[in-house]
């Protein structure tokens, strides 16, 4: 199984399509808060995200939260400023994809605290990023084709 770890993120509409990616791969998917959105029963009823229950979704209050729960081990960080392709990652079953929010991505400390894990997307160079949701289906489809899609048919 991948993991896929949301940090802070804000806008609805990329988390509701991130948490279909994970719902048809079987990934399971953190959320950081603070959240830019509601994601109780009603407002996941309310804003017709049918395929919410095929989701493993684990909330955590803040980072802390999120590495007391998990660790650190086989973490991977993703960020316009990586000097490493996503390529270049030794994706294993069981890794954890995080992925900061939309208007600021992961904090400075944390890429620096693990400078050698963070990714990035190759981009023409005047280009800002690339939209979270797109980015974290190429990061998870990376991930899967390197475990021979297991689990998918």
């Amino acid at each position: 199984m991948i993991n896929v770890v949301l940090v802070e993120p804000e806008i609805p509409q990329n988390t509701g399509n991130i948490a279909r990616t994970c719902a048809v791969t079987g990934t399971r998917l953190h959320l950081v808060r603070p959240l830019g959105f509601d994601i109780s029963e009603k407002a996941v009823k309310r804003a017709g995200l049918d395929y919410w229950h095929l989701l493993d979704v684990r909330v955590y209050d803040n980072l802390d939260d999120f590495f007391r729960v998990n660790g650190d081990e086989n973490l991977w960080l993703t960020s316009t400023k990586a000097k490493k392709r996503y390529t270049e990652a030794d994706f294993t079953d069981g890794c954890f994809i995080m992925f900061g929010k939309e208007t600021a991505g992961l904090p400075a400390w944390l890429r620096e605290k693990y400078e050698s894990r963070c990714l990035r997307l190759p981009m023409i160079s005047n280009a800002r990023s690339m939209n979270l949701a797109n980015t974290v289906a190429v990061f998870c489809y990376e991930a899967l084709r390197r475990l021979d899609f297991m689990g998918l048919t």
